[in-house]
């Protein structure tokens, strides 16, 4: 249906209010795609004065930096085609100012009538935007290399570690076989156990820079512990069960401590004569609540005089234990014994 006279009117009406009362940029364009109007943001926005615009083509506007043949096209489309453009982002270029990100987008206000046609350019000036996602970019391009680089200093500082604690267990160990005293041989092998026990928790948590899924860790580290105190002769056996449940690497540490002291202590200790027998550990999570229990069939605890010394291995544990916020309980597993260390919300129920 042809559009009438009066109905171009209220349009144009209509363009000339929006116009006034818009803070958008907005540039409305006749059928000769020239300046009909500009708003003041729009004016304010790119240092021209409203005399400046009126009647102007985009080349004649400024310095001719709104000349951007993109536009050109976009708006003669307008002009034969009723459907809206789509946005277009481009920069613009002035001379002696920085470039400015534009998302431009055309609308023809008026159909079927070529002659009263208006078009409306409507201007988001998204230059701070595009800036803060490029300085987001580069942000997390520098985050990945530092933590590139952080990953190789720490692989760096646990080889270290590593050839450190392997050097120590090797010198306490050629100490023993060479000293004659049997109770300072005895000393050194135990402080060798001990720093090779620290050896395999650093070991198996090279890996982990976050949490630590307990199962996996427990089971590996089980399997390092039995490769090298279990002669293929002995018949012992070191199983490990545990729920499902992730820790902090800091938490793991102290678990695979404990887990290590625990262990070697009963397959030093609870399997005299080469006898056999069975070392089981155990992680149980209920909530917030955690047990880890090392169990052994083995001859059972000796009864400890008043008067005897607490030994380096239970010290250990019980420190590690009060790091963790947890009890220790000791009891019998007929045969054998069991000792577990439960969190203190459990160990109160």
């Amino acid at each position: 249906m042809p559009v009438t006279g009066t109905q171009t009117d209220a349009a144009l009406s209509l363009s000339r209010a929006l116009m006034n009362t818009s803070h958008l940029p907005l540039l409305l364009f006749d059928g000769d795609l020239r300046v009909v109007s500009a708003t003041p943001s729009f004016c304010a926005n790119f240092d021209l004065a409203s005399d400046q615009t009126s009647g102007r083509t985009l080349s004649e506007l400024g310095a001719g930096e709104w000349n951007i043949p993109q536009l050109h096209t976009l708006l003669e489309n307008a002009l034969s085609d009723e459907s809206e453009m789509g946005d277009y982002e481009t920069d613009l270029l002035r001379p002696g100012a920085e470039p400015r990100r534009l998302i431009l987008h055309v609308q023809n206000l008026i159909y079927e009538d070529k002659q009263n046609a208006r078009i409306l350019l409507t201007i988001d000036d998204v230059t701070d935007a595009r800036r803060t996602e490029q300085m987001n970019v580069a942000l997390l391009l520098e985050k990945d290399d530092l933590l590139r680089e952080r990953a190789v200093l720490l692989q760096e500082m646990q080889h270290r570690v590593a050839n450190s604690l392997q050097i120590i267990a090797s010198v306490l160990l050629l100490k023993a076989r060479t000293v004659k005293s049997e109770e300072t041989r005895l000393h050194l092998q135990d402080a060798h156990d001990r720093v090779m026990s620290v050896a395999a928790v650093q070991q198996h948590l090279q890996a982990s820079t976050g949490d630590v899924e307990v199962g996996p860790y427990l089971v590996k580290l089980c399997e390092s512990l039995a490769s090298s105190m279990i002669r293929e002769s002995r018949p012992l056996a070191l199983k490990v069960h545990s729920d499902d449940a992730t820790i902090s690497s800091q938490k793991a540490v102290s678990l695979g401590l404990i887990v290590t002291e625990l262990v070697i202590n009963a397959l030093k200790h609870a399997f005299p004569d080469s006898r056999g027998g069975l070392v089981d550990v155990s992680y149980r999570v209920d909530r917030q609540d955690w047990s880890l229990t090392v169990t052994d069939n083995g001859i059972g605890r000796h009864s400890a005089s008043p008067d005897a010394k607490v030994g380096l291995g239970t010290s250990i544990v019980e420190a590690l234990a009060k790091q963790l916020n947890a009890h220790i309980v000791i009891s019998e597993a007929s045969p054998g014994a069991k000792i577990s260390v439960i969190s203190e919300a459990a160990a109160v129920q």
